[in-house]
């Protein structure tokens, strides 16, 4: 089933950046979008954005895991089964190692990684009882190797990886499809104030265009864009002291701009 009329989509973090995009370019496609988000502001522009498409909302911190359950029952109690979930809800903040604080990296952690497994819980066990679905884990191409500044970030999409190549294996025989999405930068609100010019970020609309054909296609992984995921996977090639080295140039190069 590659279309995504009468599906159901559960999106996490909906109410603003990649999520929002997704949610509006999936119903765009004919898609129910079940949109979670951790304000109601965001989600209730949304709802009226797409007035007339089908659209329920609800708030919900994803590292809450029983008030997440309560959320996406009441979305799924109104919308039905949730047959498609992105797990787009994501913080970036920086952890230095020079001024490390564990406070912020747990924080980090326990939205980007352990914020994706409570939204699994959520539906996968609705999907294998119904043995159909697609799970879609929203990681980073900073998922590839550690980067200075941002060992919560990196640590935490590395473990989605893992995870969703943990899932995949055990749910794909059931009919279930796992996909981890691994962008670039994308130009959104939590990206405005990364010192990354915008010309070199992908536009949120582009990313979500990519995004929703990688998930039409079942793809089990998907990085893009391809400059920057070729940087990227040579780092992990080299040796550790030479790629050490090149992080080093590109950060100074970087902090210079």
């Amino acid at each position: 089933m590659n279309s995504f009329t009468q599906r159901v989509a559960l999106i996490t973090g909906a109410g603003s950046g990649i999520g929002r995009q997704l949610a509006r370019t999936l119903a765009a496609e004919g898609a129910a979008i079940a949109a979670v988000d951790l304000t109601p502001e965001p989600l209730a522009a949304l709802a009226a954005e797409l007035a007339g498409k089908s659209i329920a909302t609800a708030v919900a911190d994803v590292t809450e895991r029983d008030a997440l359950l309560r959320a996406t029952g009441d979305l799924q109690a109104k919308l039905g089964p949730a047959d498609l979930l992105i797990a787009s809800a994501g913080i970036g903040i920086e952890t230095s190692a020079l001024q490390f604080v564990a406070a912020d990296f747990e924080r980090v952690v326990r939205v980007n990684l352990i914020g994706v497994a409570n939204s699994v819980a959520a539906v996968l066990p609705g999907m294998i009882e119904r043995k159909r679905g697609h799970l879609v884990g929203l990681s980073s191409v900073a998922s590839y190797r550690g980067f200075p500044l941002m060992a919560g970030y990196c640590a935490s999409k590395s473990g989605v990886n893992a995870l969703f190549d943990s899932l995949r294996v055990e749910l794909n025989p059931l009919g279930i499809h796992v996909t981890t999405i691994c962008p670039s930068w994308i130009r959104t609100p939590m990206t405005e104030k990364i010192g990354v010019p915008p010309a070199q970020m992908v536009p949120v609309e582009t990313a979500a265009r990519h995004i929703v054909d990688a998930i039409r296609r079942r793809r089990a992984f998907y990085a893009f864009p391809p400059s920057d995921v070729r940087q990227v996977r040579l780092l992990g090639w080299l040796p550790l002291s030479w790629s050490d080295w090149l992080v080093r140039r590109m950060l100074a190069s970087q902090m210079k701009k």
